[in-house]
């Protein structure tokens, strides 16, 4: 087969680095070329050129284009020779990305434009090659190249094995790029033939963009599972945590907002102590409450004036019984003997320590209220949560009941924490186990949780779901692999006011900076979406392999995207504020060079993130006044 002849534009009068100057051998601006059949970007900014050396097809793009006036070499107003015949000459400037060598595109400093090197329009050929996967490689179709028209397909191993980046302001198309991406992973063959056995997905959805029947192209059965985590109202599907994550110090302490110096010590110390007694083979926490009461009664006045009311008021909490109330009732202190009983009341000497016999503490009903705190504590109805908000208050008694523990630095942390157990129980299921509880692709969304819930869930779930997959995977390969996928993650990953004695936000980047750092050696990939990349911590922004950019007008985001890609050209970046909607930049680790992009839209089957058609939504007859 004869090939055509090639379309010759100019030649190249100078080379800077990987910036080539050419000599156009005509004003031609036409955005296209109709040349043997087939339709060639022209000369424009963003366009690919190819730089001919032997060959060897250098690959370039446009980066800019001006015109000099070559019988005006002084640029003297006076003899000014722009409108006359032959007096300027169009000059463009080119980047170079790589090289075509035997029918493979590749990026290499091997070869370098020469002056003399002649340019011509890239063909059809050579953007088959440019923008080609390798036909065994499994790939994604997400649209076309905005310039050239040329369907985009993304390599499935090479995108989805990195973290990702989906950047874009408002309206941009961050939402439906987002979902695009996976719903082509699981429209494709890969879903059919191992996702669904080998690979779990996590949505975090701050805003209930992603819930709903086949979003993500997957329907609501055995594969996919929305939770709608909502602290206004107890719904029956709850989010399932594992026990350790949930009784674990460090996290308590970020969702009770626990003060470094006295209320998180406490926090270590009782769970240490919760934990070791619900283990052992017998345990039985109403004698583990009572023997607090009796050594504040034992004590003499080494313990506080207002523990044993203390005592009194949290047994009174969760227990109900007249008798035993009444029992507790008749308790006084008495500056006689060290026990002694005055009609119906039980006296107890402060100031002494004496032993008192079992048959003494008969007339309390020790026993009984022992029995009975024990059997409210392992009562089946009862969450784990609740079991430990009952241990808690306990043990905040005998804390402070001897000096230990100032009372005033406990209470507005148990404020707290009859707020957030309260919240906590609505929403999240404790289990001993989780490997099962959760599907192949899981949406969780936070449009209905208060505050505190909405930063504690993400972390919760996504340390949770990565240490199991670390523990399972470490030093034995990957047979598994797990994905998490957070949008407007600004809202959970924002740096700014880390060292500033927000436990919360140090713990929580620490903890995603962890998973972006370690995570793909074990498995684990994360996909963040935000509109505002600046509020990322630029320690978890720099360890992104793979970025689709869309529309950015801010100069802090724009800086940012500068400084943590080195794939993104100042031409490229220039042209990102000017964006449609829809139109985003590909670059990274898994394509050669970068991409400008239309992303489909997939009409019927998107997140509800479209804009509002407000006349139409003013017209319309209102269902709901009947």
């Amino acid at each position: 087969m004869t090939q055509s002849p090639r379309k010759k534009l100019g030649v190249i009068v100078g080379v800077d680095g990987d910036i080539s100057s050419v000599g156009m051998y005509n004003m031609s601006n036409d955005a296209n070329f109709l040349w043997y059949g087939d339709i060639l970007s022209g000369p424009r900014v963003g366009a690919f050129l190819t730089i001919n050396q032997n060959d060897i097809k250098i690959i370039a793009t446009v980066s800019t284009e001006k015109v000099i006036d070559q019988q005006n070499t002084i640029k003297s107003k006076e003899f000014d020779n722009r409108y006359r015949k032959n007096s300027i000459n169009r000059i463009i400037t080119l980047k170079t990305r790589g090289v075509i060598e035997d029918s493979s595109f590749q990026v290499t400093s091997r070869y370098v434009p020469m002056i003399g090197n002649e340019v011509t329009l890239t063909t059809k050929d050579e953007l088959n090659i440019i923008y080609a996967v390798d036909k065994n490689e499994p790939t994604i179709k997400i649209g076309h190249s905005l310039l050239e028209y040329y369907p985009i397909e993304l390599s499935i191993n090479n995108f989805f094995a990195s973290h990702i980046g989906i950047f874009g302001n408002t309206g941009s198309g961050k939402s439906n790029t987002l979902h695009k991406i996976y719903l082509e992973l699981f429209k494709s063959d890969c879903y059919y033939k191992g996702i669904t056995k080998k690979s779990k997905f996590f949505v975090i959805d701050f805003n209930g963009e992603y819930t709903g029947n086949e979003i993500f192209g997957v329907k609501e059965d055995e594969n996919k599972e929305d939770y709608d985590v909502n602290t206004k109202k107890t719904t029956d599907k709850k989010l399932p945590i594992k026990k350790d994550y949930l009784f674990n110090a460090d996290i308590l302490s970020i969702l009770f907002d626990a003060k470094p110096a006295t209320q998180v010590p406490f926090l270590r110390r009782a769970l240490n102590l919760f934990k070791e007694k619900i283990s052992s083979p017998n345990p039985n926490f109403g004698n583990l409450f009572v023997g607090t009461l009796k050594k504040i009664l034992t004590t003499g006045n080494a313990a506080n004036q207002d523990s044993l009311q203390d005592w009194i008021q949290t047994a009174k909490k969760y227990y109900n019984d007249s008798i035993v109330y009444n029992n507790l009732d008749k308790l006084r202190y008495t500056s006689h003997e060290s026990y002694q009983i005055i009609g119906t009341d039980i006296y107890f000497n402060r100031g002494t320590i004496d032993a008192i016999p079992d048959c003494r503490w008969d007339c309390l009903k020790i026993k009984i209220i022992s029995s009975e705190l024990d059997k409210i504590f392992n009562d089946e109805t009862k969450t784990p949560i609740r079991k430990l908000q009952i241990f808690l208050d306990f043990q905040k008694v005998y804390a402070t009941s001897w000096g230990k523990v100032n009372r005033e630095h406990l209470n507005p942390l148990f404020n707290r924490i009859d707020s957030a157990f309260s919240s906590l129980e609505k929403v999240v299921e404790v289990k001993e186990n989780i490997i099962n509880n959760y599907k192949t692709l899981n949406i969780i969304s936070l449009v209905h949780a208060n505050q505190e819930i909405t930063r504690l869930i993400p972390m919760l779930l996504s340390k949770m779901i990565y240490d199991e997959q670390k523990d399972k995977v470490a030093g034995k390969g990957v047979t598994q692999t797990r994905h998490l996928i957070i949008d407007e993650a600004h809202n959970i990953l924002n740096s700014e006011h880390r060292d500033t004695n927000d436990n919360w936000q140090d713990y929580r980047l620490s903890v995603f900076e962890e998973i972006i750092k370690e995570g793909r050696k074990f498995g684990f990939y994360l996909t963040l979406a935000s509109q505002r990349p600046a509020d990322i911590s630029p320690t978890i922004l720099s360890q992104v392999h793979n970025f689709f950019i869309h529309r950015l007008v801010n100069y802090k985001d724009l800086y940012m995207l500068e400084n943590t890609m080195p794939t993104l050209d100042k031409t490229a970046l220039k042209m990102i504020p000017s964006l449609g909607k829809g139109e985003v930049i590909i670059t990274g680790n898994a394509i050669p060079t970068p991409v400008f992009v239309k992303v489909d839209k997939e009409m019927d089957n998107h997140p509800k993130s479209d804009d509002t058609n407000l006349t139409k939504l003013w017209i319309q007859k209102d269902e709901t006044a009947k």
